[in-house]
């Protein structure tokens, strides 16, 4: 045989020795962690998002001390979330709460626990305070609801109720839907 042939066939038994070592050894499985269902793909602490309306104007801001996102079904949660609604008008109208799930599409924001929204006081507008829980926020339209009691201060009157819908936007819309009850000041 060639001496050719000899060093081929020595490097094919070498390998095929090597292949066999690799399985019996059991070092060709690197190690397989499972993932979680639910786990996190990224997150950011001091969060904040910004968006502007068609002029270029700013229409609202999302803070947040933290942000995790969820690859699985693409929720993004959020701790002390705060949200801010623009207005040429009025002030802005300033929500936030205990934690928060934005949805995959970002067109639904839950906010958990306990929720406050609100609005300062200027010239012609009056302050507006509002206390509930668990509010879904739709902030593309500007539109707040839940179906919590909710106490809504305008010093000094004093409403609440269950179940609100709110929308920021001009024209600015506030309805309680059951239960309505109020204390007002009269002159």
């Amino acid at each position: 045989m060639p001496s050719e042939y000899k060093q081929y066939l020595t490097f094919a038994m070498i390998a095929a020795a090597s292949w066999l070592l690799i399985k019996l050894t059991g070092l060709d499985e690197g190690e397989r962690v499972a993932v979680p269902a639910h786990s996190a793909d990224y997150l950011s602490t001091g969060y904040s998002k910004w968006e502007m309306d068609e002029r270029g104007m700013l229409s609202s801001k999302l803070l947040a001390e933290k942000m995790v996102h969820y690859s699985d079904d693409g929720t993004t949660h959020l701790d002390k979330p705060e949200m801010f609604f623009y207005n040429e008008q009025t002030p802005p109208w300033i929500i936030k709460s205990e934690t928060g799930i934005r949805s995959a599409d970002g067109k639904t924001i839950l906010l958990n626990g306990k929720v406050t929204a609100n609005r300062a006081g200027t010239e012609g507008v009056r302050q507006l305070a509002i206390n509930t829980t668990n509010v879904r926020v739709k902030p593309e339209t500007s539109y707040a609801e839940t179906d919590e009691w909710a106490e809504l201060i305008s010093p000094p009157n004093v409403t609440t109720g269950t179940g609100m819908k709110l929308t920021f936007r001009d024209p600015i819309h506030l309805e309680l839907l059951a239960n309505v009850r109020g204390k007002y000041e009269t002159k």
